[in-house]
């Protein structure tokens, strides 16, 4: 396949498969922009708290929606995320925002309206992009669809880990169960669930360390660039 203009890789999967941060370095190695969709979904659901409406409560959610600008700045060792122009780069990963962004996630009109937004993005450059729908609904034309997974007993440590690192006192149990709930309400939301695109290339990261599953990535991207 020959370079296109706009060169699309799309990576689906699980919470905690190692999404995002593989993107984020294949992003960097290959020079695409990196779009953070997960961000985008974290920094709604973080402006539906601050504006004090229920998760639940859909019409205020859509109502709120136009009120909402995200942009991204690049930034070392993450990129920036900006909520009406104000960082929330922190904000967006605290267990409130990570516990109920599946519930208005679900909404269509916030997917609408982000979709359109990740859309636009790829239109304007190479782009790599994650989350739970790419390579199925916000980007079926990508020329690389990776669906990225990992055991739950894996992503729990991960998490564990990640969490322990932030100076929190994260429980095991609690965290495999908090996946498997996950896992469940993303799979089976009514709009655009969490699924395997057909021509999607299922890539395991179990027992895997981040540089292989990079280079594993990499030459499939090489691969379809040819």
């Amino acid at each position: 396949m020959t370079q296109d203009k706009n060169f699309q890789v799309a990576i689906d999967g699980p919470a905690s498969a190692g999404k995002s941060t593989i993107a984020k370095i294949l992003a960097k190695q290959f020079h695409y922009v990196y779009v953070d969709t997960g961000a985008m979904y974290r920094a709604v659901t973080l402006a539906v708290k601050e504006a004090n409406i229920a998760y639940d409560d859909g019409d205020a959610i859509t109502a709120l929606l136009p009120k909402i600008k995200i942009s991204f700045k690049p930034g070392e060792p993450v990129q920036k995320v900006f909520l009406n122009g104000e960082e929330v780069t922190n904000a967006i990963r605290s267990n409130e925002v990570t516990n109920n962004v599946s519930q208005v996630a679900a909404y269509g009109p916030v997917r609408e309206y982000l979709v359109a937004l990740q859309r636009q993005i790829a239109q304007e450059d190479n782009v790599i992009m994650d989350g739970r729908d790419i390579g199925t609904t916000v980007l079926p034309q990508a020329q690389v669809k990776i669906y990225l997974i990992a055991s739950v007993a894996e992503r729990a440590q991960r998490r564990f880990k990640e969490n322990q690192a932030k100076g929190m006192n994260p429980d095991l149990d609690t965290l495999k169960k908090e996946i498997e709930e996950r896992d469940y309400k993303d799979s089976h939301r009514a709009i655009s669930p969490l699924t395997q695109a057909e021509d999607a290339i299922v890539v395991d990261t179990t027992g895997k360390g981040i540089e292989t599953v990079v280079a594993e990535i990499a030459q499939i991207i090489e691969n379809h660039q040819k």
